[in-house]
C-alpha cells in the first residue's frame, strides 16, 4: 500500500519507481509474512485454533520458525513486482488527475480517487499472487495435499494452470476487485492525511520534511486503516482461494452462511476471523513498506 510519495519534485523515471517499489515490497514481506500465515490459517481453518495466539503457538510447535514463512516464495517474488506496479500506477494516476500540472498538489479527495483507480488495476496483479500464496499456506489443511503436495510456487502455478487454465490462477478476481478499490482508496487517503496533519503541526505545513519516525507512523496507521472497509471481502477471497471448487464469491458466501447456521457461529465472527492478527501485522509491515520506499527514493533522487 502507499501514499504521498510524489510531491512537487521532479518526476521520477519509471525504472526508479520500479526499483523503489520492489524494495518496499520485499520489506513488507519479510516483516509481514509470519503474521499473514497466521491470518490465513485463521480465515480458512478457524476450527483448529482458538485465536491468533493459539495459532501462532501451534505453528511454532509443529513447524518452528520456517512454518511462519510457508509460501513466502510467491509473495517475495510477487509482492516485489506488485509494489513496483502499485507505486508506478499510483504515480501515473496522480499525474493524470493533475492534468499534467505537476506543481499542483492533489486534494485528499483526489488522492483517494487515485488510490481507488490504482486498486482496480492492482486486483489483476494481486489475484494470482495471493492465490498461490494461499494455496501453499493452506495445503496442509487439504486431504489431497497429503498425497500430492505442491513442491513450491512454480509447481503450484503449473498444476493449477494445467487443470484449470488461466481462469484457475484468477480464481477470486471479482471479490479481489471489490476488496482492493476501497482498500487502496483508504490507504492513500489516510497516509496523505496523516502526513498533512504532521506537516502542519511540526513542519510549518511542509510534508516533505517529515522524519523517518513520522513516515513510519503515517505508513503504519494507513496500513491499519485500509483493512477496515475491506476485511470481510478478504475473508471470502481467502476462503475461495483455499478451495478452488467454489464457483463464485456468492457460492463461497452461501457456504459460510450454511456453516454459520450449522455451528451456531455468528457471521460477524466468521467474517472477522484473523482481523486482530491482520491489524497487528498491518502497522509494522506498512511502516516498513513506506520506510523502504522513501529511503529508496531519496537515494535514487540523489543519484540522478
Amino acid at each position: 500500500m502507499a501514499a504521498e510519495i510524489m510531491a512537487p519534485v521532479p518526476a521520477l523515471v519509471l525504472p526508479q519507481e520500479v526499483v523503489a517499489g520492489t524494495l518496499a515490497g520485499w520489506a513488507q514481506v519479510v516483516v509481514g509474512h509470519p503474521f499473514d500465515t497466521v491470518k490465513v490459517q485463521l480465515q480458512t481453518n478457524s476450527k483448529q485454533y482458538r485465536n491468533g495466539v493459539d495459532c501462532f503457538k501451534i505453528i511454532a510447535k509443529n513447524e518452528a520458525f520456517l512454518g511462519f514463512y510457508r509460501g513466502v516464495a510467491s509473495p517475495l517474488l510477487g509482492i516485489g513486482a506488485c509494489n513496483a506496479v502499485l507505486f508506478s500506477t499510483y504515480s501515473n494516476f496522480r499525474r493524470l488527475i493533475r492534468g499534467g500540472d505537476t506543481s499542483r498538489p492533489l486534494s485528499l479527495r483526489e488522492t483517494g480517487m487515485a488510490g481507488a483507480l490504482t486498486g482496480s488495476v492492482m486486483a489483476f496483479v494481486n489475484t494470482p499472487v495471493e492465490l498461490l500464496k494461499v494455496q501453499l499456506q493452506t495445503q496442509k489443511n487439504q486431504p489431497s495435499a497429503v498425497l500430492n503436495p505442491y513442491k513450491g510456487v512454480f509447481n503450484a502455478a503449473a498444476r493449477i494452470y494445467a487443470h484449470r487454465g488461466i481462469s484457475g490462477l484468477y480464481h477470486g478476481l471479482p471479490i479481489t476487485i471489490i476488496r482492493d478499490i476501497p482498500s487502496f482508496a483508504t490507504y492513500f487517503f489516510v497516509y496523505e492525511g496523516i502526513k498533512q496533519i504532521i506537516g502542519n503541526y511540526n513542519h510549518n505545513g511542509n510534508k516533505s520534511h517529515l522524519s523517518s519516525a513520522e513516515l513510519l507512523f503515517s505508513g503504519g496507521i494507513a496500513g491499519i486503516a485500509c483493512w477496515i472497509p475491506c476485511y470481510p471481502q478478504d475473508v471470502i477471497k481467502s476462503t475461495m482461494q483455499s478451495n478452488l471448487n467454489f464457483k463464485s464469491a456468492g457460492d463461497c458466501f452461501r457456504s459460510l452462511v450454511s456453516y454459520s447456521r450449522k455451528t451456531n457461529t455468528s457471521m460477524f465472527r466468521l467474517l472477522s476471523n484473523g482481523f486482530g492478527t491482520t491489524i497487528v501485522r498491518a502497522f509494522p509491515a506498512n511502516a516498513a513498506t513506506f520506510f523502504a520506499y522513501e529511503m529508496a527514493l531519496k537515494i535514487l533522487r540523489v543519484s540522478d
